[in-house]
C-alpha cells in the first residue's frame, strides 16, 4: 500500500467490522497512518473478540442495562450464560485470589503475572466453545454461548507500553471490553482498600490511548473502559497536571506522594470522568458504598457535557448491602442505575463468594451427616433442571458425548470403546427415552455382529476344553452372552 493511500485511510476503514458510528465522539492521539505502520504485513482475524465487542456494543444500546457476575472459572461462566445472563465480568481480584498462572493466592494488588487475566479469558471462551459444540451436536440452538467478556486490566501493569500489550493479549484471548484504572500500577490496590495512589489525569489518558491503539492495530472494536478510583484515593504521584491541582493539599508523604483533599472524592471523579470521556467507551467511577443519589450526580455531570455516554457501576460484594439499603431499594437498585445511564452493572467477586460459600456449606453438612449432605445437593440439582440446569449429568456437561462422536467419526462408525452409552450416568440419570436418545449410534455390519458371536463361542470352546474350569464354564458363558446382548443393544442399527 502506498504512503498516500495509507494517509487516506480512516479509523473506520482500519476497523471495518465495527458497527456504524461506533467511534463517534472518540478521540485518538495518533493517526490512521500510525496504526497501519504498526500492523505488520499479515492481517490476522480475532473472531471471538470482534464478535464479542460488537455484541456487547449492541446490547448496551438496546437493553435497559446489562448485568453480569464475575466468573473465576470457565464452568462458572457457562452456568451464568445457561441461567440467562448476557455478559461475563472477569475480575482481576478473582484472578489474584484463585485463577492466576502463578498458582498462588494473592490479594488484589497486581502481584500475579500479567498474562493471568488473558489466560482466564481464553479458558472461559474455550468452555463456551465446548458448550456450543455440544449443543450443536445435539441438534439444539436455544442458547447463544459466546457471551461478551468484560475484562480487568487493573492499572495496566505498568505504563502505556504495558497497557498496549495487555490489551493485545486480551484481544487474542477473545475479550469484548477491557477496563483500566487510574492508580499507580506499582502500588495498585483493590478499589475498596486503603493506600491507593492515583496517577495524573494525563498519564491515565496515555494508558487509555495506548489501549485504543492496540485495538486499532489488531483491527478489533474492543470497548475501552476508563475507571477512576479518585472517590476514595488519598494520594497522587504528582501535581504536574493542572486538572488535579484543585484536589491536592500540597502536603507530601515519606514516599514523595502528594496528599489529596479529604471529602473531594466525588468532585474529583467527575473531573476525571470528563477528562477520560473522549478516550473511553464507558466510564466507571469506583464507589465506597451503594448510593443512588451520588450515582445520579456523577451521571448528570458527565451527561451534561457528553450526552448518552455509557457508564458502568460495580455492585460490589465489598458493600454490606443490607447495612446500607433497605430491601425495596436493593430490589430496584439496578433498574434505577440503568435509567441514569449505567448500562453495564456487575458483581465483581460473585464467583469467589459463590464458590467458597457453596463448598463450605456442602463440606459442613458432609462433615456432620456424610452422604446425606451430598444427596441433598444432588436433589437440589435435579430440582433446578426445570429452570434449565444440566450439570447434574456431569459426563454430558463436559463433552463425553461429543468425544464419542469424534471417536465414531474417526473409526467410520466402528468404535467399540465409546464412553457415554454404557456409563452409570446414562443408566441412572436419564429416563428410558432420554437414555436411548443419548446413545451415539454405532453402525455395525452383519460381519461385525458375526465377529462378536464367534468371539463369544471361541471363549466358550476354550472353557469347554479346560477341564479345570468345567464347574464355572456355564456361569462364564452366561455372563458373556449377557455382555454380548448388551453390546448388541448399544450397537444396534437405527432401523432394528
Amino acid at each position: 500500500m502506498s504512503q498516500l493511500s495509507q494517509r487516506q485511510l480512516t479509523f473506520e476503514q482500519l476497523v471495518p467490522h465495527a458497527p456504524q458510528d461506533r467511534f463517534n465522539g472518540i478521540e485518538r492521539n495518533y493517526t490512521p497512518e500510525d496504526v497501519q505502520k504498526l500492523r505488520g504485513s499479515i492481517s490476522i482475524c480475532y473472531t471471538l473478540a470482534e464478535m464479542g465487542a460488537n455484541r456487547l456494543w449492541e446490547l448496551l444500546h438496546s437493553e435497559d442495562y446489562i448485568n453480569a457476575l464475575g466468573a473465576v472459572t470457565g464452568n462458572q461462566a457457562m452456568q451464568m450464560v445457561r441461567a440467562g445472563l448476557k455478559a461475563i465480568y472477569l475480575s482481576g481480584w478473582q484472578v489474584a485470589a484463585d485463577a492466576n498462572v502463578a498458582g498462588a493466592m494473592y490479594p488484589d494488588q497486581s502481584l500475579y503475572p500479567a498474562n493471568s487475566g488473558p489466560e482466564l479469558c481464553r479458558r472461559i471462551n474455550r468452555t463456551f466453545q465446548r458448550a456450543d459444540q455440544i449443543q450443536h451436536l445435539e441438534g439444539k440452538g436455544d442458547i447463544y454461548w459466546f457471551a461478551p467478556i468484560v475484562a480487568d486490566a487493573e492499572a495496566g501493569f505498568g505504563g502505556p507500553l504495558n497497557s498496549f500489550e495487555i490489551m493485545k493479549a486480551y484481544i487474542e484471548a477473545g475479550a469484548a471490553a477491557v477496563h483500566y484504572e487510574d492508580q499507580l500500577a506499582s502500588e495498585k490496590k483493590c478499589g475498596h482498600l486503603g493506600g491507593k495512589v492515583l496517577i495524573p489525569t494525563a498519564a491515565h489518558i496515555r494508558n487509555l490511548n495506548a489501549a485504543r491503539l492496540a485495538a486499532d492495530v489488531m483491527g478489533v472494536p474492543t470497548l475501552v473502559v476508563a475507571r477512576t478510583d479518585a472517590e476514595s484515593a488519598t494520594l497522587i504521584t504528582s501535581d504536574v497536571d493542572e486538572r488535579d491541582r484543585p484536589f491536592i493539599t500540597g502536603e507530601r508523604t515519606v514516599e514523595g506522594f502528594y496528599r489529596l483533599k479529604p471529602g473531594s472524592g466525588l468532585a474529583h471523579c467527575i473531573a476525571r470522568g470528563l477528562a477520560y470521556a473522549p478516550y473511553a467507551d464507558l466510564l466507571w467511577w469506583e464507589t465506597s458504598k451503594p448510593n443512588l443519589e451520588e450515582a445520579r450526580l456523577f451521571a448528570e455531570a458527565i451527561h451534561s457535557k457528553y450526552p448518552g455516554k455509557l457508564l458502568a457501576y460495580n455492585c460490589s460484594p465489598s458493600f454490606n448491602w443490607k447495612a446500607n439499603l433497605d430491601e425495596t431499594t436493593i430490589t430496584k437498585f439496578q433498574k434505577e442505575l440503568g435509567a441514569m445511564g449505567y448500562k453495564f452493572q456487575f458483581v465483581t467477586l460473585a464467583g469467589f463468594h459463590a464458590l467458597n460459600y457453596s463448598m463450605f456449606e456442602l463440606a459442613r453438612g458432609y462433615a456432620q451427616s456424610g452422604m446425606a449432605a451430598y444427596s441433598q445437593l444432588q436433589e437440589a440439582e435435579f430440582a433446578s433442571e426445570v429452570h434449565g440446569y444440566t450439570a447434574t449429568r456431569h459426563q454430558r456437561e463436559v463433552g463425553t458425548g461429543y468425544f464419542d462422536a469424534v471417536s465414531m467419526a474417526i473409526s467410520g462408525g466402528q468404535s467399540s470403546t465409546t464412553a457415554m452409552a454404557a456409563s452409570t450416568e446414562a443408566k441412572q440419570f436419564y429416563t428410558d427415552d432420554e437414555y436411548n436418545s443419548s446413545r451415539v449410534t454405532i453402525d455395525y455390519s452383519n460381519e461385525r455382529e458375526t465377529y462378536h458371536a464367534e468371539l463369544v463361542n471361541s471363549v466358550y470352546r476354550h472353557l469347554v476344553d479346560t477341564e479345570a474350569l468345567e464347574e464355572i464354564k456355564e456361569a462364564h458363558y452366561a455372563r458373556l452372552k449377557q455382555a454380548y446382548r448388551e453390546l448388541e443393544e448399544f450397537a444396534r442399527l437405527d432401523d432394528d
